[in-house]
């Protein structure tokens, strides 16, 4: 049962919507929100595929969900409008149409790391999602396991003001 929760959990992640996202990130210094391409707005069909992994038993091989970013000020926040669950994320680099962005979160002594890159591309994006589960100690903190995937990904915009007519 425990490994079923976690497994659950994991597909939820790997569209980076975390059910307990925590605090609020914002743009990292030295990336304007400006620099955001305005076509990462709007409302996406994402499906991701395992193309490596530390611990394939943990890791989903295949998942399809739907993503919608959005900004308010210089927040940039993920939701699932069907689960309900939503994380604002940190902008690592936006260069051009490549955008890359950060989300972590603590839980249950472990602490979960997304990183993305996605390459726009008018309607679609395509990408990776590299995922790093680290298990802490409760004790020292110190991390006694580290388990990671890397997912490609590829989006199609659902809604939005850049969706062609």
């Amino acid at each position: 049962m425990k490994k079923y929760l976690l497994f659950l959990f994991l597909s939820l992640v790997i569209v980076l919507l975390p059910v307990m996202a925590e605090g609020t990130y914002t743009l990292q210094a030295g990336v304007s929100i400006d620099e955001v391409p305005k076509a990462i707005f709007g409302s996406w069909s994402v499906k991701a595929e395992i193309v490596n992994s530390s611990n394939y038993g943990l890791f989903k091989p295949k998942s399809t969900d739907l993503w919608n970013l959005s900004r308010v000020g210089n927040v940039i926040n993920l939701s699932n409008p069907f689960t309900g669950a939503s994380a604002d994320v940190s902008i690592n680099a936006a260069q051009g149409n490549v955008v890359s962005f950060t989300r972590k979160v603590d839980f249950d002594n472990k602490v979960l790391t997304d990183v993305v890159t996605i390459r726009l591309n008018n309607n679609t994006f395509s990408g990776i999602n590299d995922i790093k589960l680290e298990q802490v100690s409760s004790v020292d903190g110190h991390v006694m396991k580290s388990d990671t995937a890397r997912y490609e990904i590829r989006g199609e915009k659902i809604s939005g003001e850049t969706v062609l007519k």
